[in-house]
């Protein structure tokens, strides 16, 4: 049976689901994660709940079938039969690994309780974050076992061009595809992650488990910008 990352691998070497309109339903790599990935023309649902339900919830949508995995509706029913919550829907892009060295100067966090390792570990495994002037650089391995990047840039030192460089030195500093899950809506990040050679493969909205009591919410989310 076809897994979830193996879609995700394929995707990433531009190897997509048929475009058939269809919806193909995985079981979740992780109890962390659940969700729905977009293609063209085509979703792949990763849950444990049983296939037969997220289809017939599907069919009893009154809206283009196309459109039905991420209708608010469907979103809703699967959040609250699975009890998960969720954000927003990102546009999932792709980046190769590039050869030599990154060309921007970063430092490695060693410290595993630096804020941004701490927010990362609640959605990650393998978390690795560096720093340059006035930023903050993480990988780590999410949806599927994929590698992902994420930066945080200071508001004094933005419109510089620093998200860009080091959206670009992530792809240096990794041996197979980087992911990357930006909002559509937050265009300042989806131009640096093209500009850095990133492609846009299609759209995900992934199901969080409910956070820890006294997590959810907490003063060291505010501001952070994946």
């Amino acid at each position: 049976m076809e897994t979830l990352r193996d879609i995700l691998d394929a995707a990433a070497r531009g190897v997509f689901p048929p475009a058939d309109g269809g919806t193909t339903v995985v079981p979740q790599a992780c109890h962390r994660d659940a969700g729905v990935l977009s293609f063209t023309a085509h979703s792949v649902v990763f849950t444990d709940e049983d296939p037969e339900w997220v289809h017939a919830t599907l069919r009893g949508l009154d809206c283009d079938a196309l459109a039905a995995t991420m209708n608010p509706r469907f979103l809703t029913a699967l959040l609250d039969r699975t009890g998960r919550r969720s954000e927003t829907i990102d546009a999932m892009l792709v980046g190769d690994p590039l050869p030599g060295g990154p060309p921007l100067a970063l430092r490695e966090i060693e410290d595993a309780n630096h804020p941004r390792i701490a927010y990362a570990r609640r959605r990650r495994d393998d978390i690795r974050a560096w720093t340059a002037e006035g930023a903050v650089l993480v990988t780590g391995r999410g949806v599927g076992g994929r590698l992902e990047v994420s930066v945080e840039v200071d508001e004094d030192v933005r419109h510089r061009g620093l998200g860009r460089a080091l959206v670009t030195a992530a792809r240096h500093l990794v041996a197979e595809p980087l992911w990357a899950q930006v909002s559509p809506g937050n265009a300042r990040s989806m131009r640096a992650f093209q500009a850095a050679g990133y492609r846009p493969v299609g759209a995900e909205a992934v199901l969080l488990a409910p956070a820890p009591r006294g997590v959810a919410g907490s003063a060291e989310d505010a501001g952070v910008a994946e």
